[in-house]
């Protein structure tokens, strides 16, 4: 498809049509979805200014569709004393209507449009929507009436998504949400009607659940189960079976079952298509999958790319035959343990913010967009709430017109949601929250800029604009962020001091040392810092559930889980070792002797203290981690990590264990057969040396075998010890020989995948 995106102005200077006094003027004969566009406009119009569009002297006429030019292009016009919108096809009245509100500059009694201008566009990609499912772990969404889910279509649509992909009642998840209005199916089937009197696509997610679909009676369930929710649909366009993340099915006869599911499809919607994802395979059942994908069968339509599929999109797109369009899924509401997760991500936020805090990403994804789209027909992204509601703007703003640049785009997007009087202000405070999570905190003094400059706003801000979701959403970020800064700079002071009363143990006395160790690190919480922003914090959790229904607590707002996005629960989540050290603490005690619990806190003290000769990398955190050598193409080129090495943190959903050190919370990585690698020189060519290693993988992940210089062994392959603690190894003297050593880890061979990879937290290489 090929579009245009052309703004074209007048000679005369630029002026501003003056719509106070603007009625809508629609053309006879409009067809649904350009009557919704009608509807669309007088009411966000209403919703923003008061203004009643039903009558006055400047008509804003609303054409019908020529029915020629590109798919879902229009032309929006602005003279000097009217308003023309005509779309190619119905949809293109739509997004002409979109744009057009994008254009204005609306306020309370007041709004208008830069005039004179002739704009005419047509989207560069056919698909551009995202994922809104009713269930219990979207953390918002279950809360929503069809009225609020409606709304936020509209919301969607003026940016330009045409699609949206809808969730059956059985998924992953739980059968109730205490936030249900409406029974599953029955908002299902609702949602269905409204995209489609939108003239919307539909997609289902449907996930293929059962665990034996080689058994009949399972086959015959599936098809009468997934048939009923077909036939209770209004409208289905598509359907999309993940081959994993849910389910555990072989290629062979999951795709026997999608065949069978795509004849009961096109019983109730003859047009739907079917279309499959290979997440989750491993390297055979990948093989499998492109084998049968190879003989073209005719009832799959298309395949969809998405988290944990086992190689680039790029390469994907080369073993696929061309008949198959190719879908991306982006994931663009987790923040590690994900397709793209932050770059060097502090542990501070991770530990508190986790994996599906309100996440606004716009520079990171507007480069994750332009490396995955070319090989795609276009995109619905992966979503699990309103969290991550400003990359759902980036990527519809992209899927249009891939080139556009992420400020004007931001801007659409502060003037549209939240007022153009700061739309300057809150564009740049969107920037800066996206800053705020670049590189080490404790070094980022921007992140109490950025708090000051969300303070701004709103000490200005009108009630309005107070009450306003989007703008809590910014606020919550801020004060967040700001609150975790000044905690980990707090806490980490308090273990410093608690270190030094433990060097002083041999003045003090063991006990003594130890309990004014612990007297100072319970500092945290018996004087606590930051209590106005946490205040604060808490405030703003609320309005944002009173508002949209946004679960950031379990105990507060019921949400499924903290893990999945109700961070509030999280917010005083200690950043220090405090807990490690009082266990220890409570073990020494327990020794017989001084003699042993001097030597019991001499290990506290030395215990990340190599010696004489020696070489300490606590691997996760950027700046130290001197020996590791970040191998691959990096972030910039290949944000998913498949061939580049890359920072992490180790736990999903739980926070990181309290019972290991802070350094033992994130780890560095290597996935997909790609070695990670530690190089050292100018060693002492006469001494000999041990490595010290702290493994931190899945308890049930692929053993690990390291080697020095490219085949010496070290280790052979290993399962990574349970419960979390150091490995020594010698290393053989040949390997330090020559003054430098390399260090290879690699994975067992055949077990590398995008799910699985080499995960070392801790590395010391002692001078015997």
């Amino acid at each position: 498809m090929t579009y245009l995106a052309i703004f074209l102005l007048c000679c005369a200077p630029m002026a501003a049509l003056d719509l106070r006094n603007a009625h809508i003027v629609p053309a006879p004969g409009l067809t649904g979805p350009e009557k919704k566009a009608v509807e669309m406009l007088a009411h966000e119009v209403k919703a923003r200014t008061g203004l009643d569009w039903s009558a006055g002297a400047v008509p804003v006429n609303i054409r019908h569709a020529t029915g020629t030019g590109p798919a879902e292009g229009f032309r929006l016009q602005v003279r000097a004393d009217s308003v023309e919108i005509q779309g190619n096809d119905e949809r293109g009245t739509l997004f002409g209507v979109g744009r057009f509100l994008r254009e204005l500059r609306m306020s309370k009694g007041a709004a208008e449009i830069a005039a004179p201008a002739d704009i005419r566009t047509s989207p560069k990609y056919p698909l551009r929507g995202h994922q809104i499912g009713y269930r219990p772990k979207v953390n918002t969404y279950d809360a929503w009436t069809p009225e609020v889910f409606e709304q936020y279509v509209r919301d969607l649509v003026v940016f330009g998504a045409n699609a949206i992909e809808l969730i059956p009642p059985r998924s992953d998840d739980r059968d109730q949400s205490p936030h249900f209005l409406l029974p599953k199916i029955e908002m299902m089937a609702q949602m269905s009607r409204i995209i489609a009197e939108y003239g919307l696509q539909v997609w289902v997610w449907y996930p293929a659940m059962d665990k034996d679909y080689t058994n009949p009676q399972t086959v015959e369930f599936a098809l009468k189960e997934w048939g009923e929710v077909f036939r209770k649909l209004p409208r289905i366009d598509a359907v999309f079976v993940p081959g994993g993340d849910p389910g555990s099915t072989p290629p062979r006869p999951l795709m026997d079952l999608l065949e069978k599911e795509a004849v009961v499809l096109r019983q109730t919607h003859p047009k739907a298509q079917m279309w499959i994802s290979p997440q989750g395979f491993d390297r055979p059942q990948f093989e499998e999958f492109l084998t049968i994908v190879g003989k073209q069968p005719a009832w799959l339509n298309g395949i969809v790319y998405g988290p944990w599929t086992g190689m680039p999109v790029a390469e994907l797109r080369t073993k696929v035959p061309s008949r198959y369009p190719i879908r991306l899924y982006p994931d663009i509401t987790h923040n590690f343990l994900c397709e793209y997760p932050v770059p060097d991500w502090d542990t501070a936020f991770a530990a508190t913010e986790g994996r599906e805090s309100i996440n606004p990403r716009p520079v990171d994804h507007a480069r994750i967009f332009r490396l995955m789209i070319p090989h795609s027909t276009g995109f619905l992204t992966y979503s699990e709430g309103v969290n991550d509601d400003v990359n759902k703007t980036l990527w519809s703003g992209l899927g249009w017109n891939p080139d556009a640049e992420v400020m004007p785009l931001l801007r659409e997007y502060a003037r549209y949601f939240i007022g153009p009087e700061f739309e300057d202000q809150f564009t740049q405070g969107l920037l800066s929250l996206e800053r705020n999570w670049r590189g080490p905190l404790a070094a980022n003094a921007m992140v109490d800029q950025t708090l000051l400059q969300f303070r701004a706003m709103e000490r200005a801000a009108t009630p309005q604009m107070l009450r306003n979701w989007r703008f809590q959403q910014g606020l919550y970020r801020a004060y967040y962020d700001a609150y975790v800064r000044r905690r980990l700079l707090y806490e980490t002071s308090l273990e410093q001091q608690a270190m030094d009363r433990l060097r002083d143990a041999p003045r003090l006395g063991a006990v003594m040392a130890m309990d004014q160790a612990e007297h100072t690190l319970d500092e945290a919480a018996v004087k606590p810092v930051g209590q106005d922003l946490r205040t604060r914090i808490f405030a703003l959790a609320e309005a944002l559930y009173q508002r949209i229904g946004m679960q950031l607590s379990v105990d507060l707002y019921r949400a499924v889980h903290f893990g999945r996005g109700a961070n509030l629960d999280m917010v005083d989540f200690p950043l220090n070792s405090r807990f490690w050290l009082k266990q220890q603490f409570e073990s020494i005690r327990g020794m017989k002797t001084d003699r042993e619990r001097m030597t019991g806190i001499d290990k506290i003290v030395n215990r990340t203290n190599p010696g004489p000769g020696g070489f300490y990398d606590d691997l996760g955190k950027p700046g130290m981690q001197p020996h590791l050598v970040m191998s691959g193409p990096g972030y910039a080129s290949d944000p998913s990590s498949f061939h580049s090495v890359f920072n992490q943190f180790r736990s999903e959903g739980s926070g990181p264990h309290l019972e290991t050190p802070t350094e033992w919370w994130d780890y560095a990585g290597a996935r997909m057969d790609n070695p990670l690698t530690m190089r050292y020189e100018d060693l002492d060519v006469h001494a000999r040396y041990r490595v010290r290693v702290v493994y931190v993988g899945w308890s049930n992940a692929p053993k690990y075998r390291l080697t020095a210089n490219d085949g010496i062994e070290v280790h052979p392959y290993l399962a990574r010890p349970t419960p979390i603690r150091p490995v020594e190894f010698d290393v053989p003297a040949e390997a330090t020989a020559n003054g430098s050593l390399t260090l290879k880890w690699a994975l067992e061979p055949g077990t590398g995948g995008f799910s699985s990879s080499v995960a070392v937290a801790e590395v010391m290489l002692i001078r015997k």
